[in-house]
């Protein structure tokens, strides 16, 4: 007996050039089927092979039945009988791991199923999608089906347990899980209505960046008709949230959400933050990261794109724990709207922050916002006893990242509580700056112009600022910094160096930060221009000559070193060129001697004294180290 049949088409399933056999004398039986579609899984080259079969008008059976899909054998071993004529019979699948589906037909038309430890790793040779994440553990559950005079039904609940996978790339896995579903579906005006629900009771899982415990439940409802997926409604309990719910309408064909939105009310950031933001801002150091207050959100995607965003925030704040004080912010409130084809204007109250010791007072931000881009006209953020001014500071998001331009200046800040803030010396005097052209790339802050900051009676002037990935592992600076006119009384005495009086220009040219330490620059130290008093302490010859090491001396008028408090100079010149972890050291300018030595400080008055040093070539951190040793000398030495 031969059957054929080109094709059998069903809104949940589709069979291809089907092709049946039998053989009464032997007592076998074949089915074949080119391509199988059922509940958008697909097959092909499909064949059931029953050894032991017995057909007739009264009844069908099939013993020792085997599966095979592509020309592989399946696990499972299947068993067969159908009374035709009493319209019942039961389907017996094994999968040869002690998991069992007993399907039966009863005489009304329904079917109903039975699920027992059923193995995920046994199914994963029938249902790609299984094997490619490596799935495992066991369900056990039930299924019905129901024909009432065709409005079909469909319920299934279930259990698993020890459940696991694991994504090919390592960023996906979870293990020891224990979940519950039940669905519940009918039909109606040619689709089905459908309900279900799931809950995460057992288990833990990794899904990059995120590591989710149990505790979720999801319920949800929606319709199917066709290769249309609508969620009407779905919510999720979730830890620290008073609601979470969604919809969405899917395109399962092209596995596309053509529309999706999210609601989000009173989430809890202190229980919610460590689990869900603190991966994103920070990965490296999440369990540092603090957050409190709250927020609730709504956003809206049509095809994949994000059209609408609202939030609204409660005395929201973060902190980052970090040796010397850590990074803090807010608490902030307010409203944030975002429609990506009008402007809208978000209004935020920040009532402070801290970075390490420098706090930041209390103030509002007002961003105009469109499409990609933000626009501030101008915020005055405090800082200590002054404020950090920023003015036409324009943000857009691009595909590589943000980038933007503004400008900034600094209103003076007392500098003993900088000093204190930074963890540095006192000093005297008043810190300002202006930072006339900023401009932002991705992984990148460039300073057009020059950042000119007021310090000692002089200013320090930095042009070609640039600074790439100043909050990553690989932080880099490169810039020009230019010095003039600093009162060397004032900048002696803060750093405890002795006593020198006059003033100095510096240059810093080509200097190079990664990790924020120095690898290369040349550096130049000279006396200002102009007339004015100069005069060196005992205590300030003796850390000079200190940091040129051993060869370095003081000569002329030695003997009478002892008589003296202070000494008069003429000019003093230090340079040092950094290359490869090496300082190369020079003096003044004319100031090479016969021997080899440099004049790093050229006598003048009485008493006159020169100082002068013979290494040239000084291991960087050696010479680091010798400047926090004479800092860090609190007696004041006598040269004798």
């Amino acid at each position: 007996m031969r059957l054929s049949v080109e094709r059998v088409s069903h809104p949940a399933l589709e069979v291809r050039d089907l092709r049946f056999e039998y053989e009464p004398d032997e007592g076998r039986a074949r089915l074949e089927i080119a391509a199988l579609r059922l509940a958008g899984q697909r097959w092909s080259r499909l064949r059931l092979d029953c050894p032991q079969a017995r057909m007739s008008l009264q009844a069908l059976e099939c013993r020792g039945g085997r599966l095979r899909a592509d020309g592989r054998p399946l696990p499972f071993r299947l068993e067969l009988t159908l009374d035709t004529a009493g319209r019942r019979g039961q389907l017996v699948i094994a999968d040869g791991a002690g998991g069992r589906v007993v399907a039966r037909l009863a005489t009304d038309g329904s079917l109903r199923a039975k699920l027992s430890r059923l193995s995920l790793q046994s199914l994963a040779s029938w249902l790609p999608a299984l094997a490619d994440w490596q799935a495992e553990g066991h369900f056990d559950g039930e299924a019905e089906w129901l024909d009432r005079g065709g409005a079909e039904r469909i319920r299934v609940r279930g259990t698993l347990t020890g459940g696991g996978f694991s994504s090919a790339d390592g960023l996906r896995a979870g293990e020891a899980l224990g979940v519950e579903l039940e669905l519940d579906a009918h039909t109606r005006s040619g689709g089905w209505d459908w309900s279900a629900s799931l809950g995460w009771h057992e288990g833990a899982s990794f899904w990059d960046p995120f590591y989710l415990e149990a505790g979720p439940v999801l319920e949800a409802s929606g319709r199917l008709r066709g290769d249309r997926l609508e969620v009407r409604q779905a919510n999720v309990t979730l830890d620290g949230v008073e609601r979470l719910a969604a919809s969405a309408s899917v395109d399962l064909a092209r596995a596309h959400v053509d529309e999706a939105a999210l609601s989000l009310a009173g989430a809890d950031l202190a229980r919610v933050g460590p689990r869900f933001l603190a991966p994103l801002l920070s990965p490296a150091r999440a369990d540092q990261l603090r957050f409190a207050g709250s927020v609730s959100a709504g956003l809206r995607l049509v095809d994949g794109t994000l059209v609408e965003l609202d939030a609204v925030f409660v005395e929201a704040g973060f902190s980052l724990a970090a040796p010397g004080g850590g990074v803090a912010f807010g608490p902030l409130s307010g409203h944030l709207p975002w429609r990506a084809g009008e402007a809208t204007r978000a209004r935020l109250q920040i009532e402070g922050g801290r970075w390490g010791k420098l706090a930041l007072g209390a103030f509002d931000l007002e961003v105009a916002l469109a499409g990609t881009g933000a626009h501030v006209e101008r915020a005055r953020v405090p800082l200590l006893d002054g404020a950090v001014v920023l003015e036409g500071l324009a943000l857009r998001r691009e595909e590589a990242g943000w980038s933007g331009s503004g400008s900034a200046f600094v209103e003076p800040l007392s500098m003993p509580l900088v000093s204190e803030a930074l963890g540095l010396p006192a000093m005297t005097g008043t810190l300002s700056a202006s930072l006339p052209g900023l401009r932002l790339r991705p992984g990148e802050i460039v300073l057009d112009g020059a950042l000119v900051v007021s310090v000692f009676d002089g200013y320090l002037r930095a042009s070609g600022l640039r600074v790439r990935e100043p909050f990553g592992v690989g932080a880099y600076l490169s810039a020009d910094v230019v010095a003039r006119h600093l009162d060397l009384a004032q900048l002696t005495d803060t750093f405890s160096f002795g006593s020198i009086s006059g003033f100095i220009d510096a240059d810093v040219l080509g200097l190079e930060l990664a990790h924020w330490r120095p690898q290369a620059f040349d550096a130049r130290i000279v006396s200002s221009e102009g007339r004015y008093r100069k005069r060196i302490s005992q205590r300030a010859v003796q850390n000079i000559s200190a940091l040129g090491g051993a060869g370095a001396m003081a000569a002329l008028q030695r003997s009478l070193l002892g008589l003296f408090e202070t000494f008069g100079y003429r000019e003093l010149g230090l340079r040092c060129v950094l290359r490869g972890a090496v300082c190369e050291m020079s003096g003044i300018e004319d100031g090479d001697l016969a021997d080899g030595g440099f004049r790093i400080i050229r006598g003048g008055g009485v008493p006159a004294l020169d100082v002068i040093g013979y290494n040239r070539r000084v291991d960087w951190k050696e010479l680091v180290d010798r400047l926090q040793r004479v800092l860090a000398e609190n007696v004041s030495p006598v040269v004798r």
